[in-house]
C-alpha cells in the first residue's frame, strides 16, 4: 500500500521485494513520499511480510544512511532498465557493496512446516538480501519486463509479470483509470 501526501492510499504491487523497498520514499521531489525518518522506521518496514525480517538488533543512523543508499541505487538502476539505458556505474557499486555482506539465513522450524530467519537477525544481512535481489531481477529473466508506470505523471517501476507482458500501469485503481477518465472526457469533448 502506497500513501499519497496529498492525502489517499492505493494498491501497489511492485512484483518484487527490493522495488517496493525502492518506493519507500527518496531524495529531491520523492522526499515527500519519505517513510524511512529514523532508524526504527526501518526496523518497522523490515519486519512486515513478506521479508518479515525482525531484527535482533536495533538498526542504527549509519544503518538508515546505507539503507538509504541502496534504496536510491536500486531506483536508478531499475529505472535505467526500465527505460532501455546502461545501469549507473555508483547504483551497480552500491548494490555489488550491499549484497557482499552476508544475507539473511533461513531456518526451518521445529515442526518442519513453517520458516524464519535464523538469529541474529541484523540489519545488514536484510540489506544484503534485497541487494542480492535485486541483482537476480537486474540480470534475470524478468529484467526486460521492468516498467516505468505509463501516466506522464507517475515514476513508480515495476516489474511486469503479467502472462502477455502488457502491463502498463502501476495500478489500475490509480493510473490505470485517471488514464481511462481522460480518455473518455476527451472523447466526450469531442463528440460535443
Amino acid at each position: 500500500m502506497l500513501h499519497d501526501p496529498k492525502g489517499g492510499s492505493f494498491w501497489f504491487d511492485a512484483g518484487a521485494l527490493c522495488l517496493d523497498f525502492a518506493h519507500t520514499g527518496g531524495e529531491g521531489p520523492y522526499a515527500v513520499f519519505e517513510t524511512l525518518h529514523d532508524p526504527a522506521d526501518l526496523g518497522v518496514w523490515l519486519a512486515q511480510p513478506p521479508l518479515t525480517a525482525v531484527l535482533t538488533e536495533a538498526v542504527t543512523a549509519r544503518e538508515l544512511t546505507a539503507a538509504k543508499a541502496l534504496r536510491q541505487a536500486i531506483w536508478d538502476a531499475a529505472h535505467a532498465r526500465a527505460a532501455g539505458r546502461s545501469l549507473p556505474a555508483a547504483a551497480i557499486e552500491t548494490v555489488n557493496r550491499a549484497a557482499a555482506a552476508a544475507p539473511l539465513v533461513p531456518e526451518l522450524a521445529v515442526d518442519g512446516a513453517s520458516a524464519a530467519w535464523a538469529s541474529p537477525v541484523r540489519t545488514a544481512q536484510a540489506l544484503s538480501t534485497l541487494a542480492r535481489e535485486t541483482i537476480e531481477l537486474l540480470s534475470g529473466t524478468f529484467a526486460e519486463r521492468i516498467r516505468e508506470c505509463a501516466s506522464d505523471d507517475c515514476p513508480l517501476v515495476f516489474v511486469d509479470t503479467s502472462r502477455p507482458g502488457a502491463r502498463r500501469w502501476c495500478s489500475m485503481e490509480r493510473c490505470g483509470n485517471r488514464h481511462k477518465l481522460r480518455a473518455l472526457r476527451a472523447r466526450r469533448a469531442t463528440d460535443r
